[in-house]
């Protein structure tokens, strides 16, 4: 029996999720597309009969547009969410704006896959000529972290995901949980896989196989240790997330 229920969700579809481009820090809205995902999640959460006590996001429009939404269609509109730049995607540094495809076709589909899903490897640091350097570092989100303007990231590998998540996690998050209040955290592929790689254990080897798509929730059922009982489930039509899934692992191939 578990002690504790969370759901993870990574945010529906973002504009720059549609053509294929490492979106990172970049601010952008879900697409037409991306509404229907979180509406649909919503939709489904509630006829699983979900009720939640309180919502994490990110400070990134698209992660909150889409608790927004899932909330609005469980009829929990009122139910509290608390925001933080350490949930946050990963910051992709020097890719930002890059198509993934075009990457695979002049440095390799393996260099690329390296760059998305590896640990521990991270991409070449964003600079001040970047065309979107100014519009993540001059935004008023990134005035009001628990950290300087100066130590935040340029680039991040995974792992260092999972180190700026973590603090977040164990002080804010856990005891929430703790507390005996149902979550939900509405993030994003990135910093949702590192926290399935912390509860789950999961090898820095065996994370470059874990894909999550856009849109559909992951339960995780925890004992009071906050170890799961079994792997996380995705919720929802199966043969629909398997091909959810292959979508996003092809973004790294070439057309």
């Amino acid at each position: 029996m578990a002690k504790y229920r969370l759901v993870l969700l990574r945010h529906g579809e973002g504009a720059w999720n549609k053509e294929n481009r490492f979106c990172s820090w970049v601010d952008q809205k879900l697409s037409s597309d991306g509404i229907k995902e979180a509406q649909n999640c919503g939709k489904h959460l509630k006829a699983l009969g979900f009720e939640f006590d309180l919502v994490f996001t990110s400070v990134l429009s698209r992660s909150i547009q889409t608790a927004w939404l899932v909330l609005e269609e469980m009829d929990q509109e009122w139910v509290p969410i608390q925001s933080s730049w350490r949930l946050n995607e990963r910051h992709y540094g020097a890719l930002i704006g890059l198509n993934r495809a075009e990457m695979a076709l002049n440095h390799g589909e393996e260099q690329v896959k390296i760059w998305r899903r590896s640990y521990d490897v991270t991409p070449p640091p964003i600079t001040e000529s970047h065309p979107y350097y100014e519009d993540i570092y001059n935004d008023r989100r990134y005035k009001c972290t628990d950290v300087s303007q100066d130590n935040l990231p340029k680039a991040e590998s995974l792992k260092d995901v999972l180190d700026r998540l973590l603090p977040y996690w164990n002080e804010k998050i856990v005891p929430e949980l703790k507390s005996g209040k149902m979550i939900l955290i509405s993030a994003h592929g990135n910093s949702s896989r590192a926290l399935l790689k912390h509860l789950e254990g999961i090898s820095d080897e065996d994370i470059v196989n874990v894909t999550l798509p856009t849109g559909v929730p992951i339960l995780l059922e925890l004992d009071e240790n906050l170890h799961p009982l079994g792997p996380h489930q995705f919720l929802g039509d199966q043969e629909a997330i398997q091909a959810a899934i292959k979508k996003v692992e092809d973004q790294g191939k070439v057309k």
